[in-house]
């Protein structure tokens, strides 16, 4: 069931719970991006217009036991104000008696946010008992459920998994485009060539994704800090660089098995530390210096990465080529996002720092044919894993 069907039903004086993925980076207390809050406007006001009383829960970060205001969602309801143009309720807590009368006191067509989900241990509690009682709470809440929360489906959480088995439950708009666009890249009769860009910090995080996509892509572009562990498993010397030494062998088998379809770097710029005013040079991959850093791949591979892109007809991007918060090393990042843009084609940007660079790079989204909001678990939808939250929603 999806929200159009919901909305079908009638949604007026009945109260929604809607997960949503409000998950935004801070800094000190600030929004630094808030690409994920907007991105559930679209659910959020059909519902206010169908006069729901809606109900927004979320979790932000990774509090280590109970609430912690560096975590607080309150700048979020702050925000989300702002871009819906009305007053949101914030509620102290999560089920507990400000929650319960903050939900009480909404009129049809307003909202209201709940504080940070991870505040309660029943959240994320692995106990089935501990988190089904936070989900029978939650549920409490509400008459009918929305899950808009993509990014989160690949956990067994009790706001993701457990709450949708309480109540009458639907897909919001935004995890209805994640799937559709998930299903369209791993379709038999994806349109080609099908490249794949992928980069960020370590290989292990994509191991799996490469070994369910290898079969199906023309080429898969490899840069970001992930790159080393591949040129490790060529042999390279890659000085101070992140290499995950139990990988290597892990990637020697790939690239054994890929027959020239992952392309590496030829090139890569290095810094003599992480800092903004790192000395920065572009130097061959086979003669990077014994005390250097790699932080982003040079300007000939962006050069290389970008040529293969111009011949794609579906590409999927995921992970930042270097360190594109710092000047000296964002060149990469840029030279395959502007590339991704000029392609005649499908184009996804796999959510996370991706779409962050896209944004903190001031690259027009509308350059891009999705941006994701999935990060792991739209990996893990790419790998063939079955979401637990999805699971749920299709009960």
């Amino acid at each position: 069931m999806t929200l159009d069907d919901l909305l079908a039903q009638g949604v007026r004086g009945r109260r929604v719970l809607v997960r949503a993925d409000l998950n935004v980076p801070l800094d000190n207390g600030r929004i630094a991006d808030d690409g994920r809050i907007r991105a559930v406007l679209p659910t959020l006001g059909a519902l206010r217009d169908g006069g729901a009383r809606v109900v927004v829960c979320s979790h932000l970060g990774r509090p280590k036991a109970g609430p912690d205001p560096r975590f607080s969602l309150a700048p979020v309801a702050t925000r989300l104000a702002q871009l819906l143009d009305a007053r949101v309720a914030f509620a102290a807590d999560t089920v507990g008696g400000q929650a319960r009368s903050t939900v009480d006191g909404l009129a049809d067509g307003a909202v209201a946010l709940l504080e940070n989900l991870r505040f309660n241990a029943g959240e994320t509690s692995k106990d089935d008992a501990e988190r089904g009682a936070f989900a029978t709470a939650l549920a409490g809440l509400a008459d009918c459920y929305v899950n808009d929360a993509f990014g989160t489906l690949h956990r067994r959480h009790a706001s993701v998994y457990d709450a949708p088995r309480l109540l009458p439950h639907y897909a919001g708009w935004l995890v209805l485009r994640e799937v559709e666009v998930l299903r369209r890249l791993t379709a038999e009769d994806v349109s080609r060539p099908y490249v794949v860009v992928l980069g960020g910090a370590k290989v292990s995080d994509k191991i799996a994704v490469i070994e369910a996509l290898l079969p199906r892509v023309d080429q898969l572009l490899v840069g970001g800090g992930m790159c080393f562990t591949f040129l490790r498993a060529l042999g390279r010397q890659v000085g101070r660089s992140l290499v995950e030494e139990d990988r290597v062998d892990t990637c020697r088998r790939l690239l054994d098995r890929a027959n020239g379809r992952i392309v590496l770097p030829v090139d890569i710029v290095v810094g003599n530390r992480l800092a903004a005013d790192a000395r920065a040079e572009t130097v061959p991959v086979d003669a990077i210096p014994a005390g250097a850093l790699g932080l982003d791949i040079g300007p000939a591979t962006g050069a290389e990465f970008a040529a293969a892109l111009s011949h794609a007809h579906t590409v999927f991007w995921n992970g930042p080529m270097g360190v594109f918060e710092l000047a000296p090393f964002a060149s990469g990042t840029r030279a395959v996002a502007e590339a991704i843009t000029k392609v005649d084609g499908f184009t996804v940007v796999g959510g996370g720092d991706s779409a962050a660079a896209v944004r903190a790079l001031a690259i027009p989204e509308d350059g891009f044919g999705h941006i994701s909001t999935g990060g792991g678990a739209s990996l893990e939808y790419l790998e063939g894993r079955v979401l637990p939250g999805l699971a749920a929603l299709e009960a």
